[in-house]
């Protein structure tokens, strides 16, 4: 009697095991777009695109190269959406963009509230700051 004890306690086991992994893998297939801020990058398209949608052009932009090839540049750090609509205004796309700093070849220098962005490659200099960062940087706090 304990090893079917045993054994119903290892297949429900397994079983939550299974239940978990179901629950983390979409997480990890919706990652979305990654764009660096002042930095492109080409979205190839299914189908041919009639209508694009930025949830927030503060962060994101996106200019068509050609019916099935979109062109995403980060404009400001933060998270917002893509949609992509056909002419029968099905959707083709609609992902998550995160739009990141690029901090490997950079510094950033915090005097009281002012901050400064150094562009290190090789030698340091002042980066260029788009408005957004510069709002986001005053509006909290810059961390």
């Amino acid at each position: 009697m304990a090893r079917s004890t045993t054994s119903i306690r290892f297949i429900a086991g397994l079983a939550l095991a299974g239940a978990a992994s179901l629950f983390a893998a979409p997480a990890l297939a919706d990652a979305g777009i990654s764009v660096l801020v002042n930095q492109a990058k080409i979205v190839k398209l299914a189908r041919a695109a009639d209508t694009i949608i930025i949830g927030n052009p503060a962060i994101a932009d996106a200019s068509v190269q050609d019916a099935s090839t979109l062109v995403l540049t980060g404009k400001g750090f933060g998270v917002t959406n893509l949609v992509v609509l056909d002419a029968d205004g099905q959707p083709i796309v609609d992902e998550q963009v995160t739009v990141s700093r690029q901090s490997v070849n950079s510094v950033r220098i915090y005097r009281r509230a002012a901050v400064q962005t150094l562009s290190c490659t090789p030698v340091c200099e002042a980066a260029y700051v788009t408005e957004a960062e510069a709002l986001s940087d005053t509006t909290i706090g810059a961390p």
